[in-house]
C-alpha cells in the first residue's frame, strides 16, 4: 500500500522543481518617496443624466446598462404620434396665416391707390394698413408656433450628448414619462478623476503643484495623476478641503465609485525596504522567507510599514540590511517543503 504522505511530498518536490528556484533579493536601504495618504473615490469628469423634454409613452430603448454609445446615437424614442399631430396643426395655421397676410397686403396696396385717387378717406387707408400689420404679426406668430412644434417633435428621439457608457437605465418600454423625468445616466470612461478631502493642517505640504500617486487596491495598481485642482473652500464640518486629482486619459479598469488611496509625495527619505510581493500575509501574521548561509529558507515574522509607489514596503522590524529573502514566498514555501 502506497503511503499518502510520501505522495504528497513527491508532489511538492515536483512542483518546486517545475516552478524553478525562488529568486533571492537583498534587504537594503533605498531612497523612497515620503508621503501621506488620504482615502478617495473615483468619479467621471463627464457624467450626466438625460431627461425627457416632452410627455409620452416610451416606444423604444436602444441601449442598456454597460453598453457603449457614440455621440448622437439614439438612446430611446418616445411615441411621436401626439407630437406629429401638433406639428401638422401648427403647419396648417401657418398656411392659413400666410393666406390672410397675402389678402391683407393686396387690400392695403389697393387702398393706397384709391387714397391717391381720392376715392377713400385717410381713415380707410389707416384701417387697411392696420389689417396688414395684424396679418403680418399673426403670420410670424404661427411660424414661431410651427417651429416650436417641430422642436417638440425632435424631443421624441433622445440621443447621447457625448460618447460614453450607460451606467443606469431608469425607464422601461411602455412607461409613461413627463418632462423632467430622468431616463438614462451615462459617463465618459476616458476622463476620470479622484475626489478626496485633505485635512487643513496638511494643505501646506500639498503645495500649489503636488505630486500624487493614486493606489487602487482592488486592481493592485498605482497611477500617477495628470493634474490636480485644489478647491478654494473648506468643509466646516470635517475641516478638510476637496482636492480633485485627474487621472491620465483612458485608464483601463477604472470606473466611477471605486475606492482609491491618494498618496501625496512630500519629499524623499531613506528606508529599509523590501519588495511588497515578498511579504507573506496569513491572517494576522506578516512574514518573509529568509535565506540562511546554507541556502535554507526559513519563515520569519516581521513588521512592515506603508507600501511606496515603487512597489517597495518599509521594514519596521524583523530584518537587517544585507540579509537575503525570497522574492516569491509561494515558491519559497514549496522549496522549503522539498528540502
Amino acid at each position: 500500500m502506497i503511503n499518502k504522505s510520501w505522495i504528497f511530498m513527491l508532489l511538492l518536490v515536483g512542483n518546486a522543481f517545475a516552478a524553478g528556484a525562488p529568486t533571492v533579493v537583498s534587504v537594503e536601504y533605498r531612497e523612497v518617496a515620503q508621503s501621506f495618504s488620504v482615502d478617495g473615490m473615483v468619479e467621471a469628469t463627464r457624467q450626466s443624466t438625460v431627461s425627457a423634454q416632452i410627455g409620452g409613452r416610451v416606444k423604444e430603448i436602444s441601449f442598456d446598462v454597460g453598453d457603449r454609445v457614440s455621440k448622437g446615437q439614439l438612446l430611446l424614442r418616445i411615441d411621436e404620434r401626439e407630437a406629429l399631430q401638433g406639428l401638422a396643426g401648427s403647419q396648417a395655421q401657418v398656411a392659413q396665416a400666410q393666406a390672410a397676410l397675402q389678402n391683407a397686403k393686396a387690400n392695403y396696396e389697393r387702398a393706397k391707390q384709391l387714397y391717391a385717387q381720392k376715392f377713400i378717406s385717410q381713415a380707410g387707408l389707416d384701417k387697411a394698413q392696420v389689417d396688414y400689420q395684424v396679418a403680418l404679426a399673426q403670420a410670424a406668430a404661427s411660424s414661431a408656433g410651427a417651429n416650436q412644434a417641430s422642436l417638440a417633435h425632435g424631443y421624441t428621439a433622445v440621443v447621447a450628448p457625448y460618447a460614453g457608457v450607460v451606467s443606469a437605465r431608469l425607464v422601461e418600454v411602455g412607461e409613461m414619462v413627463m418632462p423632467g423625468k430622468p431616463l438614462m445616466t451615462g459617463f465618459d470612461p476616458g476622463e476620470m478623476r479622484v475626489i478626496m478631502g485633505v485635512p487643513q493642517n496638511r494643505l501646506a505640504e500639498v503645495g500649489s503643484r503636488p505630486e500624487i500617486q493614486v493606489e487602487i487596491p482592488s486592481l493592485n495598481r498605482w497611477v500617477k495623476v495628470a493634474s490636480v485642482t485644489v478647491q478654494p473652500a473648506a468643509d466646516a464640518r470635517t475641516h478638510s478641503t476637496t482636492v480633485r486629482a485627474y487621472l491620465p486619459a483612458n485608464e483601463q479598469g477604472i470606473y466611477p465609485g471605486m475606492f482609491v488611496r491618494a498618496h501625496f509625495v512630500t519629499g524623499k527619505v531613506k528606508k529599509l525596504v523590501i519588495p511588497a510581493g515578498a511579504v507573506l500575509r496569513r491572517s494576522e501574521v506578516v512574514a518573509v522567507y529568509v535565506v540562511d548561509d546554507k541556502g535554507t529558507f526559513k519563515l520569519r515574522q516581521i513588521r512592515v510599514g506603508e507600501v511606496s509607489a515603487e512597489g517597495m514596503v518599509e521594514v519596521l522590524s524583523g530584518l537587517k540590511a544585507g540579509e537575503k529573502i525570497a522574492q516569491d514566498p509561494i515558491k519559497a514555501g514549496m522549496a522549503k517543503s522539498a528540502q
